[in-house]
């Protein structure tokens, strides 16, 4: 990893940085208030080493120098050994003895099985969600994905992942099922929203396929939500797997 993180773990926020989030172009950047334990601190770690992974910065097959990862966000190494045996257990990561830990290589069916689990839960959301939702509710909505249609043809990728995320935030509080949205906001959190801007085509599927959904929640429709849902996530993950090979990410491909 090259670029310099937004803040460290224990420190000060950056102006600007979210936590779990990337700049376009760029790896995971880490900011927010002081964690309030070493548990969360771990989680927060891997968290950052999930994305990393999954952008490419932290290659297929690498060992991680947890030093050097420590030093970067600013962290003793406790956390990050803890955040590595994490994503050990998630196959993310293998440990090697007396070597260290290295990345386990990125596969197709990896990332499709992330969004298939994704695209069923994001589904059942949008459903319970139909049942759910006000008429102003979903009013407002619309005046919310009219405000990311602008933005996108501004050309303002950011402001289109913070209308997007707000979207999609929105269909899943009001489904009123958080065991249900943490589920969901684990497999999200493998990308980072904003990584999104640079993958082709992820700027018209936000623009133009949540209209079916927003027609479905106003119609009060459960299944039709759930398909129109489920469908336009399996299509993100269409785009990024398609984006992840041609950058390299996934074996078998050059950049």
């Amino acid at each position: 990893m090259t670029e310099e993180p937004a803040a460290r773990l224990d420190g000060a926020p950056v102006d600007g940085a979210r936590s779990g989030g990337a700049q376009p172009g760029g790896g995971p950047r880490l900011g927010g208030p002081r964690l309030g334990s070493a548990r969360q601190l771990s989680e927060r770690v891997a968290a950052y080493l999930r994305e990393a992974i999954m952008v490419g910065e932290l290659p297929a097959s690498e060992f991680v120098r947890m030093e050097h990862v420590a030093a970067r966000l600013g962290v003793s190494a406790t956390p990050v050994r803890e955040a590595l045996m994490i994503l050990q257990g998630e196959g993310a990561v293998r440990w090697e003895p007396r070597r260290g830990f290295r990345v386990v290589p990125l596969s197709r069916r990896d990332v499709d099985d992330l969004f298939a689990v994704q695209a069923h839960v994001a589904g059942e959301l949008a459903a319970r969600a139909a049942a759910a939702l006000t008429a102003a509710q979903v009013a407002r909505l619309r005046a919310v994905q009219r405000e990311l249609v602008a933005a996108a043809e501004r050309g303002e990728l950011e402001r289109v992942g913070e209308l997007n995320h707000e979207v999609h935030r929105t269909i899943n509080r009001a489904a009123d099922s958080p065991r249900l949205a943490a589920m969901l906001n684990l497999f999200v959190h493998y990308v980072p929203r904003t990584y999104y801007g640079q993958v082709a085509g992820w700027t018209d599927a936000t623009t133009h396929e949540h209209g079916p959904i927003l027609d479905a929640l106003a119609a009060a429709d459960p299944g039709l939500a759930r398909e129109s849902m489920a469908e336009h996530i399996r299509h993100i993950g269409q785009l990024l797997t398609a984006h992840l090979e041609h950058t390299g990410v996934l074996p078998g491909q050059t950049p």
